[in-house]
């Protein structure tokens, strides 16, 4: 849930600080308060670069937006809007051409702002009503902060367990704030989220191998490369050798494997939250058939699914295994698809109205 603390239904989980009220991930010592950020030229040029706009424009053709296409505008505003934050951020830690460390905790200052009930950037106040609506913790927030951070200084992974734990920081959290957003949150919807944004996680890195070898980072466990016989120089290369295809393959199911126990989360939920998730899963099966149609060569180009696979994997996500024929399952996932599309039409007109 390209895009990611546990919740319980309606309710929020405390933060755990790390060091003597230090927020996790923070590169602040303990006690020490950030400096107000109007103050700072290297935070207004943080703010500067940090338009949510731009920001925003650069993801129209991720899985997380396409599915919020879907869904009716209360909901929609409000996983836009933590979408938003997860797309900051990882602007900021990957692309921002000043002080990376500087900007996140230009980050972190904003997300003290956020909680204590003067946020500043559009992106914290347009986040601020759906904090206020859904009780959000904070704690899912900073470890999207915390993954950022570690990007700036760790580069590889030793084994698949080592990336999992990064996981649980970089792609985890947005389940969990989609689930509350939803108030859909349970712990074996948790559980099962944090298999799908893993196993989505997987197989962005697999889709991203060079673009991340290009940045120097690798997040295939080392340990695997060794075993297939890859090294670093082959994740640069023109085109995918053999034995960096079979590790992609390999890689891949492990990915597969994750995103197929989230259907039981699908089969659990209803409404939008059911055709939402669904989507998240479907666009994650429909994207791993296509790096296989494409013999796992990664560096080439980079292998996505077309609308037409996507649906295809949506009608068999949405209605779970045995309970329908392949054509009955494609024409109830239409029907939900079409009744999304509706009632969001009838909100907006509905808000049209209501501004005339």
């Amino acid at each position: 849930m390209p895009i990611d603390g546990a919740c319980s239904s309606g309710e929020t989980v405390a933060i755990q600080p790390s060091v003597n009220g230090t927020p996790p991930g923070s590169s602040r010592p303990p006690g020490m308060k950030a400096e107000p950020d109007e103050k700072s030229a290297g935070a207004e040029a943080v703010d500067r670069h940090a338009g949510l706009e731009s920001v925003m424009a650069r993801s129209g053709g991720e899985n997380f937006p396409v599915a919020l296409r879907l869904l009716p505008r209360a909901v929609r505003d409000h996983l836009r809007a933590v979408y938003g934050y997860a797309r900051l951020v990882d602007n900021l830690g990957d692309e921002y051409p000043g002080d990376r460390h500087a900007a996140l905790d230009w980050v972190e200052d904003q997300l003290d702002r956020l909680f204590a009930g003067t946020p500043r950037h559009e992106a914290f106040v347009q986040l601020a009503p759906t904090v206020q609506r859904f009780g959000l913790a904070r704690e899912p927030f900073d470890q999207l902060l915390a993954a950022n951070r570690l990007d700036q200084h760790k580069s590889r992974y030793e084994d698949f367990d080592e990336l999992m734990g990064y996981c649980e920081l970089s792609a985890n959290p947005v389940g969990h704030l989609v689930l509350a957003v939803f108030e859909a949150s349970t712990p074996e919807r948790v559980a099962a989220s944090d298999d799908v944004c893993s196993g989505l996680q997987v197989l962005e890195h697999l889709q991203d191998i060079a673009e991340d070898a290009a940045a120097g980072r690798v997040y295939l466990p080392a340990d695997d490369m060794e075993h297939f016989g890859v090294t670093a120089d082959d994740l640069r290369a023109p085109e995918a050798a053999a034995s960096l295809r079979g590790l992609v393959a390999y890689e891949a199911g492990r990915a597969r494997a994750m995103l197929e126990r989230g259907r039981p989360l699908v089969a659990s939920l209803r409404g939008s939250a059911r055709l939402a998730v669904a989507g998240f899963v479907a666009g994650g099966l429909a994207n791993l058939d296509a790096l296989g149609a494409a013999g796992f060569d990664v560096l080439g180009r980079t292998p996505k699914a077309g609308p037409a696979r996507v649906l295809g994997r949506l009608a068999g996500v949405y209605v779970p295994r045995g309970r329908a024929s392949r054509q009955a399952n494609l024409v109830q996932t239409g029907e939900a698809v079409a009744r999304a599309a509706r009632e969001r039409s009838e909100q907006e007109r509905e808000s049209h109205r209501r501004d005339v």
